[in-house]
Formats: structure tokens, C-alpha cells, sequence
């Protein structure tokens, strides 16, 4: 099953993880299916402020102040990592009425 997330999406952690920052990467595991997840340092950034809810454009936001990327890139990017890590059980979907 697919879920499409959007810039106004809100998305966070899952507490069925742990993880590890090894300078400056981030490597998480998956406590329900003993699966490894690395991430390089933006990956590991986006990670860091995945630990509280966030948008989607919050987060592009606070990666476009701390790289030098351009905008329409940066939320393919984080787009696609999110992705990712919905699909490896990492993150959910926050609803924002319930937040």
C-alpha cells in the first residue's frame, strides 16, 4: 500500500525504533522487523527533526536554511526519504486534527 504524502503532510518517528547518530549519519533500527536503516548527513538532519510532528515544509524549510540546495530539489529529496521511511515502518503520518 502506497501513501501519498504532500508539503502539508505531518509526519513523525515511530516509537517502534531506535537509533544510533554515527558522525554526523544516522543509522535506525526497526524494532518490529529487526530491520537496519542507514541515513547520510542530510538524511540523518531530516531525522533529527523527524523526532517531533513536522510538515513536510517544515522540514524542507529547515533543510533549505542548513544546505545549499535549491528549493524545488530539496522537496523531491525529502519527499522521496519520507517515502522511504514510511515504507520501512520509520515514520507515520500524523493527523493534524489530532495533533
Amino acid at each position: 500500500m502506497t501513501t501519498t504524502i504532500s508539503a502539508d503532510t505531518t509526519v513523525v518517528a515511530t516509537s517502534e525504533q531506535v537509533s544510533s547518530d554515527l558522525a554526523g549519519e544516522s543509522v535506525i533500527l526497526n524494532l518490529k522487523t529487526g530491520m537496519y536503516f542507514g541515513l547520510n548527513e542530510v538524511g540523518a538532519s531530516v531525522w533529527t527533526l523527524l523526532q517531533q510532528p513536522r510538515s513536510v515544509q517544515e522540514i524542507c524549510d529547515q533543510i533549505l536554511n542548513e544546505y545549499e540546495v535549491d528549493s524545488e530539489q530539496c522537496q523531491q529529496d525529502v519527499l522521496k526519504l519520507l517515502q522511504e521511511l514510511i515504507e520501512s515502518e520509520l515514520i507515520e503520518i500524523k493527523d493534524a486534527a489530532s495533533a
